[in-house]
């Protein structure tokens, strides 16, 4: 019994560090095969053609094999199995289906057997009333219709997901029979060489690209008996990156011309280069041509494509928030500065100039990243900690299983992106990025109180006010106040930890539109919990400007 406890729990711990870390601990780690429905992986600098989905390969979802085509067109050839309904009136009644016999005939009462093996359906019916009114030369009406096509059944082999003999209509097409058969392998089949087999000798050869690019697929009947064969897939090499089409494409012959190649990927707007990994030599080379020069370039089988934007970046877009007059928008030279755009702005009234804000992505994808490691980091500690007891064990489960709930809480938490701009010795030499935001914030009479206080809350600014001052006004710690850890945030992103001693201190300076952070104490078993926990809080609180509840 314990050992079963034991293994559920190794099993557990297991699903919790990959869920996690996205890794498979040494214990449990197996081969994951990699399926052809996968989406393609540039494998470092030397990209190879396997591991991509091969173009085409969609259109076998078994959509084809749920719907047969019962319908004729007015070429269909009548064949062996083929009803027709035929209907005489006047001076001779009859009403009925007949059945094309072995030998190509229907059986016509009171004129014969009648050949109709071949006739086409748009002729069907002029055909029979020439043959009745051979014996009633007049006063009989003739009216013939193809009924239904012949059941046949057709082999389908060669490289495809599951070979057999598959039932059908001969007014089905290829693909029914195809998509019956699971579909071509897309690892192994072509989609360029698909033959129909009749009587030993080949009737047709496919090219299912013409009918994925502009729906062109040949007309023709298929028989009972006949073999549809997919071949082996012919050279082949794949294209990646800016493309529409980022697929490994097949071609017929040695090579292939890069333009033809292209039309097939169909390249974006923007892309602008062509990186050509060959991949079929001694040694494996790289090309690196503009698209508008790629007109004489060859591709052999495993070559690798990468289309690329590659632009020299010309002006960036920022956006300007707050109190201002001016656009919300501003195109501005790739280099420019904080100082430039903050010359071009026409402040309010209300603009609180020395706090203005910069948000950047990049800071904020960064934030995130740290904040994410910081809690996979916790998870470990959380899931790895050792008790001695029984009763130890069991306090650590409850324990974790509230951190593990407040991990949870704390991913959702999106962090502003908010660039320091308190201590920086020159906030006009910054270079802006791409997305910047400027954010101009409007002069305010008020502190902020966050965190663990009984009543978070804004309050007027006074001069000469303490941070404990504050705190009080906010009905004071919750916790002890050595137990909370302060820390005061200011508009300009930069911020300032409070010591015990500071707290009563008019030394620590604070500023209209502050806000002050009360960290709560975090009461675990471990030290290094509390520790990690605290260090999350605070980048909670710098970050994104929330405290968490644990």
């Amino acid at each position: 019994m314990f050992e079963w406890m034991n293994k559920t729990f190794r099993n557990a711990v297991s699903v919790l560090l990959i869920a996690a870390f996205g890794v498979i601990p040494p214990v449990a780690a197996q081969t994951v095969p990699i399926t052809q429905d996968a989406q393609p992986v540039n494998e470092g600098n030397n990209p190879t053609v396997e591991r991509r989905v091969a173009f085409g390969s969609w259109i076998f979802g078994g959509e084809f094999a749920n719907q047969s085509f019962i319908g004729f067109n007015p070429n269909y050839e009548i064949a062996i199995g083929d009803r027709i309904a035929l209907q005489l009136w006047g001076g001779f009644d009859f009403a009925g289906d007949l059945v094309v016999d072995a030998q190509g005939n229907v059986f016509i009462p009171k004129v014969g057997p009648v050949e109709v093996q071949g006739v086409k359906n748009q002729d069907l019916n002029g055909f029979i009333s020439d043959a009745v009114k051979k014996v009633f030369l007049k006063n009989v009406g003739v009216y013939a219709s193809l009924g239904g096509a012949e059941p046949v059944k057709v082999f389908v082999t060669g490289f495809v997901r599951k070979a057999g003999l598959f039932q059908g209509h001969s007014s089905d097409s290829v693909l029914y029979f195809l998509d019956s058969a699971g579909g071509i392998d897309p690892d192994r089949g072509s989609f360029l060489d698909v033959k129909v087999i009749r009587d030993g000798k080949e009737l047709r050869s496919i090219n299912l690209y013409d009918f994925i690019l502009t729906g062109a697929l040949p007309s023709f009947q298929i028989l009972d008996g006949d073999t549809i064969v997919v071949r082996p897939v012919q050279s082949r090499t794949a294209v990646v990156g800016d493309v529409q089409n980022r697929n490994a494409f097949e071609f017929d012959g040695d090579s292939i011309s890069a333009p033809e190649l292209l039309a097939l990927a169909r390249p974006n707007a923007q892309a602008t280069h062509v990186r050509i990994n060959r991949n079929n030599r001694e040694r494996t080379e790289i090309e690196y041509v503009a698209i508008e020069s790629v007109s004489d370039t060859t591709i052999y089988p495993g070559d690798v494509l990468e289309v690329v934007s590659d632009k020299l970046q010309g002006t960036i877009s920022v956006r300007v928030e707050g109190e201002h007059n001016s656009s919300q928008e501003f195109v501005l030279a790739y280099g420019a500065t904080m100082g430039e755009l903050l010359s071009r702005i026409d402040f309010g009234p209300n603009a609180q100039r020395d706090a203005v804000q910069l948000l950047r992505k990049s800071v904020k994808e960064r934030q995130k990243e740290t904040l994410e490691a910081q809690l996979r980091a916790l998870e470990a500690s959380v899931l790895t900690a050792r008790s001695k007891t029984a009763a130890e064990a069991q306090l650590r489960q409850q324990e974790a299983a509230l951190i593990l709930q407040w991990v949870e809480r704390a991913r959702d938490v999106e962090p502003k992106g908010q660039v320091s701009l308190g201590n920086a010795s020159s906030v006009n030499d910054i270079l802006l990025e791409q997305d910047d935001i400027i954010r101009i914030p409007r002069t305010s009479n008020l502190v902020m109180v966050h965190g663990d206080v009984l009543f978070p809350s804004a309050m007027a600014y006074q001069d000469g006010n303490t941070i404990e001052g504050y705190i009080n006004q906010a009905g004071g710690f919750t916790q002890s106040r050595g137990a909370s850890n302060v820390l005061v945030l200011h508009r300009d992103g930069s911020f300032k930890k409070i010591s015990k001693r500071q707290l009563k201190s008019r030394d620590v300076i604070l500023y209209p539109g502050d806000e002050i952070f009360v960290l709560p104490k975090v009461q675990t078993k471990s030290f290094q919990l509390a520790q990690d926990i605290i260090t999350i809080f605070y980048q909670l609180a710098l970050s994104a400007g929330v405290v968490l509840r644990l």
